[in-house]
């Protein structure tokens, strides 16, 4: 475990990376790393606080795996410095695991980081081949610039997207701006042709209800304005958001949690309000509280367990808000453990199938709610499931 392990799964979050949908940004890199390599597979790999993420591949066919059955796992923790396993299947760590002793029967091993100019290691570049191997001093520097580069473009797709989310957000505020100031607009332009229509037959106290209508419109005109500003301020302050509707994210979560469920046997469903599943909603760092909310209830849900997902928009009063709720079937949690996740500082903890778990997952979880003005709500007791509830205003 990294020694900065909170700030570098806040550091992975503020990427906000879909895992899904970046091979074609990187499958060249990935190539050319396996031929500088000489080896057979090459991956880029991202970990979050559950899962090892490989966002490209080459020689090998892998999308995700639990961080702890990982070589990568060690990689992240290892500083800047790269790590070089000649055989996986003499190390104690390794052993034993099945794609060393199974059909892959993978041997050599070599991974670097993928560092932050901050220092948070993101992930890993590895090359990986089914004999031994030893890498020459000149591969692994070409190898450790490839690693940067990925970093780099990572940071740059990340700019992209937020400059298209900003796009977005300002196309949001110039349909609320055509709608909201018809009506004040409309008002004075009425009062005003009343006066004129009606000429020397206006009396003075007519005359100041109108000019009185006329003002009260004004203002409503000043403080829409004055709203608006506000929230563009709030963007630059570099909130982002994600073109998105609830429809498109319940199938994003089945695609990249699917696989965590049925590897476990615990049944998921993700379930949508028809009536605002096609609305556009704020996906700011959604996928990373949602995903880290469904990781953890699948931990901690035994087989033939279920666990849900629900996704709403509501409204309470005048604000709109985006509702998920994550339930399960699972071991439950106490009301001290309960206590330590709403501190910010869950323990270490172990999944009913053996997986290891530090707590930083729910952690991570409460940071983002917090940062984006939202709310957790923890339901559960031992024994009888739980259920984690998060609101985000929109």
């Amino acid at each position: 475990m990294p020694a900065n392990e909170m700030e570098r799964l806040i550091s992975l979050a503020e990427f906000d990376i879909d895992y899904d949908s970046l091979n074609e940004q990187f499958k060249s890199l990935t190539r050319l790393a396996a031929k500088i390599a000489g080896t057979e597979i090459s991956l880029i790999n991202l970990i979050d606080a559950y899962t090892l993420w490989t966002i490209s591949d080459f020689g090998i066919s892998v999308k995700q795996m639990p961080r702890e059955e990982t070589v990568c796992q060690y990689t992240i923790a290892n500083n800047d410095a790269a790590l070089e396993i000649p055989d996986l299947s003499t190390d104690v760590r390794f052993k034993d695991k099945p794609y060393v002793t199974g059909g892959e029967q993978l041997r050599y091993y070599w991974g670097t980081p993928l560092r932050t100019f901050e220092g948070h290691n993101l992930g890993a570049l590895c090359v990986i081949d089914r004999k031994q191997k030893a890498l020459s001093p000149e591969k692994k520097e070409m190898l450790g610039l490839i690693a940067e580069e990925i970093v780099s473009r990572l940071a740059t797709i990340s700019v992209i997207n937020n400059l298209k989310n900003k796009v977005f957000e300002s196309e949001e505020t110039q349909k609320k701006l055509t709608h909201d100031i018809r009506g004040p607009v409309s008002g004075i332009i009425t009062m005003a042709q009343l006066i004129s229509e009606q000429g020397q037959s206006n009396n003075i106290e007519d005359i100041l209800s109108f000019i009185s209508m006329i003002q009260k419109s004004g203002h409503s005109l000043l403080e829409l304005a004055d709203e608006i500003l506000s929230v563009e301020q709030q963007k630059n302050g570099g909130t982002g958001s994600s073109p998105m509707n609830l429809s498109i994210f319940r199938e994003r979560l089945m695609k990249l949690y699917l696989v965590q469920a049925s590897a476990k046997g615990v049944t998921l469903s993700v379930r949508t309000n028809t009536a605002t599943e096609t609305i556009p909603v704020n996906c700011n760092k959604l996928l990373q509280i949602t995903g880290n909310l469904v990781s953890n209830a699948i931990k901690f849900t035994p087989p033939k367990g279920r666990v849900s997902v629900e996704l709403d928009l509501k409204k309470e009063d005048s604000t709109r808000y985006l509702e998920v709720k994550v339930s399960d079937t699972g071991v439950g949690i106490s009301a001290a453990a309960i206590e330590a996740i709403t501190r910010g500082n869950a323990g270490t903890t172990q999944g009913t199938g053996g997986e290891k778990g530090f707590g930083f997952g729910l952690s991570l979880v409460k940071h983002l709610v917090e940062k984006l003005k939202g709310s957790l709500i923890i339901q559960s007791s031992p024994g009888e499931g739980s259920s984690f509830v998060i609101r985000l205003p929109q």
